[in-house]
């Protein structure tokens, strides 16, 4: 069996530098930036790109017993994910996928959510499996063969919240992110997880930030001997002021965490020294994670560009408008702020850089999530290291 973190390097994770793993780097565990600059189409709230492959479309599976579990979603629906079994060399290995999809802050916006795939598996239907866990070789070929999983996400608090119900117009609305979690984890489990050689967790957006939040927690799960890992897709928001100089996504945060009692779900050490909201970024989370970990992010992410640095409500004059969806259209004054926040992202991964367990790919796309499109994850447009794409076996 191959080693996960040598079927990581090829999409440039970890490589082998003197028996030991370390992120790609040109001074120890530097960042490596690509000065590359990709414009995607607009799809919902967030800029993504359409994989030529509808991949292999795999029904949903929801949650058995969900009431007695407690584990709902925000309608009180049962929570789903997707499975797709594994075959030859991978038969042993699992990847589970954590959806992303935002947040909610207020019991308005929640309930706004369950009348989407976001809040009820009412809405939930079969899903194409691409990126990360598509089944065809040629375009996942580290990873085509294991056990995958997609879990869904409805709880709107990257699957942390363990709040009280609330009701809205007398519909109740469920906070039990925490409860989705443990619940589907136990199913797959009993489904064949617990007899993993290697397990990888994965996510993206609000995904990947629940990476971070339960990628020792997902360790914990299985043996000691068994290899697990964790790879962190666009989740590294930052808590950074806007163009007008407020703490918009701060707050934003305080909201979420205090409306489904996400708090005691985070690190004590650092609920002990700073407000909880604040506990919420994954600068605050990640220096407390023991469990290998891999974080893949642009430092000019194109969600956060648009919702933490220039939210609407920050451009009233709109002068924004045009930058934050094309970087092409921003004139100097604008690509200086834009230097800065990506200047503000590096800053918050310094300590990780000190890693020994950890690695990280910074690079220069303005796009958000790259796993799950087979153009960002494994195409000749895909980002290059040395002219080596993000599945060449050969980048050593």
């Amino acid at each position: 069996m191959v080693e996960l973190g040598r079927r990581i390097r090829r999409f440039g994770v970890w490589i082998r530098r003197g028996g030991t793993e370390r992120a790609i780097a040109g001074s120890g565990l530097a960042v490596l930036l690509l000065a590359v600059f990709i414009t995607v189409s607009l799809w919902g709230r967030e800029r993504r790109l359409v994989g030529p492959s509808g991949g292999a479309v795999v029904d949903l599976t929801l949650l058995e017993n969900a009431d007695e579990k407690g584990a709902l979603c925000l309608d009180g629906s049962p929570p789903g994910y997707h499975v797709q079994k594994g075959f030859g060399s991978g038969s042993d290995s699992w990847l589970l996928h954590l959806e992303g999809g935002g947040w909610c802050n207020s019991v308005e916006s929640c309930t706004e959510r369950t009348m989407t795939r976001f809040g009820s598996s009412r809405y939930m239907e079969r899903e194409a499996f691409v990126g990360i866990l598509s089944n065809i070789q040629s375009e996942n070929p580290d990873f085509y063969n294991w056990n995958k999983v997609k879990v869904r996400y409805c709880d709107g608090a990257s699957f942390a919240g363990e709040g009280e119900t609330e009701v809205q117009n007398g519909k109740k609305l469920y906070f039990r992110g925490l409860r989705i979690w443990k619940a589907i984890m136990q199913d797959l489990l009993l489904k064949g997880l617990e007899n993993a050689k290697e397990a990888f967790l994965t996510g993206c957006s609000a995904g990947g930030l629940a990476t971070f939040i339960h990628c020792d927690d997902f360790r914990a799960l299985l043996p000691k001997e068994v290899t697990v890992k964790c790879l962190a897709d666009a989740g590294f928001f930052i808590d950074e002021k806007d163009i007008s100089g407020k703490r918009t996504i701060r707050s934003f945060y305080n909201d979420v965490v205090r409306l489904q009692n996400v708090g005691k779900n985070l690190p004590k050490e650092c609920i002990s020294r700073m407000e909880a909201s604040q506990c919420f970024f994954p600068e605050e989370i990640v220096n407390n994670i023991n469990t290998p970990l891999f974080i893949l992010n642009s430092a000019y992410d194109s969600w956060q560009v648009q919702h933490i640095l220039a939210p609407e409500e920050s451009d009233s004059q709109q002068l924004w408008r045009k930058c934050k969806m094309n970087i092409h259209d921003c004139d100097s004054s604008q690509i200086e702020v834009l230097q800065g926040f990506r200047n503000a992202l590096l800053k918050d991964l310094r300590e990780f850089q000190k890693n020994s367990n950890g690695g990280m790919l910074i690079n220069s796309c303005f796009i958000h999530c790259y796993s799950m499109t087979s153009n960002t994850w494994h195409s000749l447009d895909s980002p290059k290291v040395n002219n080596k794409g993000n599945h060449d076996s050969s980048l050593e």
